[in-house]
């Protein structure tokens, strides 16, 4: 497992983007610890995320909207 700041490095994502995207319900952190609230991530993630950034490539919204 990868810290966040690690898995940022890894990934060429920022942490504040990261963040984001935990929060938007995207691409969660497979652990956070209890204590800290620190996130970890694993490499298996790493293939969502580049789907993510694939499609914010090509304009689509991040946004999640309600019907």
């Amino acid at each position: 497992m990868f810290k966040i700041g690690d898995f940022s490095k890894l990934s060429r994502v920022s942490i504040k983007a990261l963040r984001l995207y935990d929060e938007m319900g995207l691409s969660k952190p497979i652990q956070v610890d209890q204590f800290t609230s620190y996130r970890y991530y694993c490499a298996s993630q790493l293939p969502r995320l580049n789907r993510i950034l694939a499609l914010k490539d090509l304009g689509f919204s991040l946004l999640k909207f309600n019907s």
